[in-house]
């Protein structure tokens, strides 16, 4: 695994962390088991976007939305007349129960990685960060492009265990086991506050 155990400093280099946390709008809730997770993933969540803020770290939040015509969409979605997160419609909307400010990045994406055809590595490398923790939904198919994408651009992955879920139990449990090892390490909120408090005790992060 590429990844070291501890984010902070290697081998005198400062580390910068960004947290970038997923699709957590409320069309990807209407699905039951998110549904019923709901609570306790927002908390979850809020609580690292906290634990980001406090230690001087970059948070990131990034939604899927299409136009009211598909015209942006994937082809399978333009095909079959899916309509979710269309842009303008509370669906495409953040879940209200979570903590953003004015001051947080936000990205759109058209795509289930949150790096296609998105400004989202550029801004990325600009701020000097090549450490990345990775939260929201869902695991199968937007958290495991982004962290594909994650791997091809050489970022160093976490993987917020408790805020990244699916509304598929069964695809979450192989996504979740195929992605620790290869593509980042998992790690609890608790564990992150360490390694982001580690980071921020360093000058320049």
């Amino acid at each position: 695994m590429r990844l070291s155990t501890t984010l902070g400093k290697k081998q005198g280099v400062i580390v910068k962390i960004a947290t970038v946390i997923v699709d957590m709008q409320e069309d990807f809730f209407l699905h039951e088991r998110l549904k019923a997770n709901r609570d306790l993933l927002t908390k979850n969540i809020n609580e690292l976007a906290s634990l980001t803020r406090s230690s001087n770290s970059l948070l990131i939040w990034v939604r899927q939305e299409y136009s009211p015509d598909l015209s942006d969409a994937p082809a399978n979605v333009r095909e079959n007349g899916i309509r979710i997160v269309i842009s303008g419609t509370s669906g495409a909307d953040f879940l209200k129960e979570l903590e953003i400010h004015k001051e947080d990045a936000t990205f759109v994406k058209k795509r289930y990685s949150a790096f296609f055809g998105t400004e989202l590595h550029n801004f990325l490398s600009n701020k000097g960060i090549r450490n990345i923790v990775l939260a929201g939904v869902n695991s199968h198919a937007c958290i495991r492009t982004s962290a594909v994408d994650a791997y091809q651009h050489d970022y160093e992955v976490v993987f917020a265990l408790e805020c990244i879920d699916s509304y598929d139990l069964e695809h979450h449990a192989i996504s979740m086991s195929y992605m620790e090892g290869i593509l980042g390490a998992c790690k609890s909120n608790e564990q992150i506050k360490s390694m982001l408090q580690s980071a921020s005790d360093r000058p320049g992060v």
